[in-house]
């Protein structure tokens, strides 16, 4: 009789341990996105798409399609998350963090923004007051000079992840304290807010994310009112 109910508490206390279990990974899955994500379209909340007046590289697609286009091909390739310095300034198509996937996204609309990095940085190095020896080499992959480079030649745009209708595809958005930075998409969730494009080492590149972080910077770069000199090309 003794062990009857033995194996019944044993039972009931594999159910609720099982459940919990059950229930903390599915948590889990649905904060960092591993379970397939529905997304919508701008239309769907009535949202007019906003296009740039300018087409940097002439391939008939404008800027911020170019820039949203290039920051997707990058998380399409899922490249290997690896912070290592190269030499050569750029890391391999297969490697990459969060930066990488901001010059990939500028390469695609035809600029390069190591160099319209470095230009500013030499053209005001008392903005960027975390740089003690220039390198460019490295410069133009740190969040906190990328923030300084937007903060100047960038459109300064809301913070706030449900006024949605401020929120388009190839905006530069960054995270906490230059934690992290991405691309918005054109995809967005079913509130209407619209998912990013970033490299944290995770799965899915293109993702729901406004929920797991802070959001401190985001702008928009539109090339028709940025001082001619500072736009260098990708050759």
């Amino acid at each position: 009789m003794k062990r009857k109910k033995t194996h019944r508490v044993l039972k009931v206390f594999a159910s609720v341990f099982g459940g919990i279990i059950l229930a903390v990974g599915i948590y889990f899955a649905v904060i960092f996105n591993i379970l397939p994500e529905i997304s919508f379209k701008a239309a769907f909340f009535d949202i007019d798409t906003v296009h740039s007046s300018v087409d940097f590289n002439n391939n008939g697609t404008d800027d911020y399609t170019d820039i949203m286009l290039g920051a997707r091909k990058d998380a399409e390739n899922h490249p290997r998350y690896d912070s290592s310095y190269w030499a050569e300034g750029y890391p391999p198509d297969d490697i990459g963090v969060c930066t990488d996937v901001v010059w990939r996204a500028f390469k695609n609309a035809g600029y390069n923004l190591r160099e319209m990095v470095d230009k500013d940085i030499q053209l005001r190095p008392e903005a960027y007051t975390k740089i003690t020896k220039r390198d460019s080499n490295i410069d133009f992959r740190r969040v906190v000079n990328l923030r300084v480079f937007f903060e100047e030649y960038g459109q300064k745009l809301t913070l706030d992840t449900n006024d949605i209708g401020q929120w388009q595809p190839g905006d530069i958005v960054i995270f906490g304290n230059d934690k992290h930075i991405g691309i918005v998409s054109d995809k967005r969730n079913i509130k209407g807010q619209t998912f990013i494009i970033h490299n944290g080492g995770q799965p899915n590149r293109e993702e729901d994310y406004f929920k797991r972080g802070e959001v401190t910077g985001h702008y928009r770069f539109d090339a028709s009112v940025v001082n001619k000199d500072i736009l260098i090309s990708w050759e």
